[in-house]
């Protein structure tokens, strides 16, 4: 019967935050060994790919593995293109707010032309009220200055 020694410069074992951290950088670099290649990186997608459960991979054990993957994702959310969805909602966000501006601006326009209706009937109050004023007026025997100079009669 024969024994195996430990080969020292042999595979060894490998802690569990290694583990997690060698398959935070195989997500990150999109080489995933167990997981579909485009996965996501996530604190699960993590652990899945480490082949462990999600629930061994906490906070409280990995504080500053799961910081570091937080962060990764906060970043690549804001590097990453909108969704079809998000930009569904963004154009119908933004279609709602130009039809209340165009309501907004019909209110606007309603409310002017009321206005000038109202300023086209006073300005035709005063011109019959010029009219009949002239009307009343005596007859004069003063003429009319010519603007453009004296007249000989």
């Amino acid at each position: 019967m024969s024994f195996k020694k430990h080969d020292p410069d042999g595979p060894t074992r490998m802690s569990a935050s290694e583990k997690y951290r060698a398959a935070f950088e195989r997500l990150k670099n999109n080489k995933p060994e167990r997981l579909v290649k485009g996965t996501s990186v996530s604190q699960n997608n993590v652990a899945k790919e480490a082949g462990s459960d999600s629930s061994a991979f906490k906070k409280t054990r990995f504080p500053l593995l799961i910081d570091e993957i937080q962060k990764y994702v906060k970043s690549q959310l804001q590097d990453r293109p909108p969704s079809v969805r998000e930009v569904s909602l963004q154009a119908r966000k933004k279609n709602r707010g130009l039809r209340e501006r165009i309501e907004e601006i019909k209110l606007q326009r309603d409310h002017l032309a009321s206005l000038l209706s109202e300023a086209d009937a006073t300005i035709l109050e005063l011109y019959d009220r010029i009219t009949e004023l002239e009307r009343q007026m005596p007859i004069s025997n003063v003429l009319p200055i010519d603007p453009r100079g004296y007249k000989k009669l």
